[in-house]
């Protein structure tokens, strides 16, 4: 029976859960006069992005074009290329603010804010293109006051390029789809950093070591304010290429947002009971995924002991203890994909194992695409 549980527990954040979202009532949102638009500021930080900046600083004249009242402001956190160059050049479009050491993204994000006086903050990354047209769409939905803040909705253009561009390209389409239902019941469980954006007067503090996403758009539903999901408006990103790449990425990330989870916990403690189930199912659970996996390995095994004796259970554990080595470490061929499944499932727990030692992952270096 634990197996069991520990089965069904493993894999509720993508089946069950999911499923569940549709039983919930759903709570419309108000839009008010179209021509009425919020003001705005786009800010993002960046280090080491040389390669990306041309077209990003093309796609914030773009935006601009579009919706002319609109900020940009940028952090370079210490660049060693020629990111803070570039983006002095354009200085009649962004505000430059350039660290004098290296800080990490929550405290330029910080700094960012505190320089910005308008309604919303919108907040990107270097590397992501926005759709201009879709711009106004993501300050419409403030036009509903109880709307705090918008996730849009983040498109990877590179999946079929290696088996962990394609692994991932399919979980964010599932981890989208959860997203907008559970928007579509109030609120989602935190934003992307990639894009979303906030009322700037509900920005709280963020410690230089966690995850400002995440803090950011999650007060917002501490504030009783909606987070919700925009399936019109649109960004582009390139996926990580390479396993190794990924795995690090995914490890730094969970490790960020598991410390970000126990700084939180008085106000998650606080929600309502429908946020509880989706905070629970969407967040909590999948961060102890490589355990609950473990644990029905465990369970397995012991049955097996009962059944059939030790020998037969000695060897179901050697059996299932180099199947998980291989499909971790070792995937190839038709196993690709399952071995990134396991991979990020991996490197989740190990980040989770880093926050608990401790570990801090304040600055960032970026994943190299093509």
């Amino acid at each position: 029976m634990l197996g069991l549980i520990s089965v069904l527990l493993f894999l509720h954040p993508y089946v069950t859960y999911p499923l569940s979202l549709r039983l919930f009532r759903s709570v419309p949102i108000r839009f008010g006069d179209r021509n009425d638009l919020p003001t705005a500021t786009l800010v993002f930080s960046a280090f080491n992005e040389e390669a990306s900046m041309p077209e990003k600083i093309a796609n914030l004249r773009a935006i601009r074009e579009v919706v002319p009242n609109i900020q940009f402001k940028a952090y370079v956190d210490l660049s060693t290329d020629r990111t803070l160059e570039l983006l002095q050049a354009n200085s009649d479009l962004i505000d430059v603010h350039a660290a004098p050491e290296r800080t990490g993204k929550a405290l330029g994000m910080r700094r960012l804010v505190a320089h910005s006086d308008t309604e919303v903050m919108i907040f990107t990354d270097a590397n992501v293109i926005l759709d201009p047209a879709t711009v106004p769409n993501l300050l419409r939905y403030f036009s509903d006051p109880a709307v705090g803040g918008v996730c849009g909705t983040l498109v990877y253009v590179n999946p079929g390029e290696s088996a962990t561009a394609e692994v991932n390209s399919l979980y964010w389409r599932l981890e989208e789809y959860i997203k907008k239902n559970e928007a579509r019941s109030g609120s989602t469980m935190g934003a992307d950093g990639s894009i979303f954006a906030t009322r700037r007067a509900y920005y709280p503090e963020v410690p230089a070591h966690l995850l400002d996403d995440f803090i950011v758009s999650m007060s917002i539903v501490f504030a009783g304010l909606r987070l919700v999901s925009a399936p019109d408006v649109l960004a582009y990103e390139k996926l990580a290429e390479k396993s190794s790449d990924e795995f690090r990425r995914k490890r730094r990330i969970a490790c960020r947002a598991y410390s970000s989870h126990r700084h939180l916990k008085p106000q998650l403690l606080r929600m309502a009971p429908i946020n509880g189930y989706k905070y629970v199912s969407h967040r909590l659970i999948r961060w102890y995924g490589a355990a609950l996996a473990a644990l029905s390995g465990l369970f397995l095994v012991l049955a097996t002991l009962q059944l059939a004796g030790p020998i037969w259970a000695t060897a179901l554990a050697i059996l299932g203890v180099g199947a998980a080595g291989l499909l971790i470490y070792g995937g190839f061929g038709p196993l690709s994909k399952m071995s990134e499944m396991g991979r990020a499932i991996w490197a989740t727990m190990l980040g989770v194992m880093d926050a608990w030692r401790g570990k801090r992952y304040q600055t960032w270096q970026p994943v190299q695409t093509r």
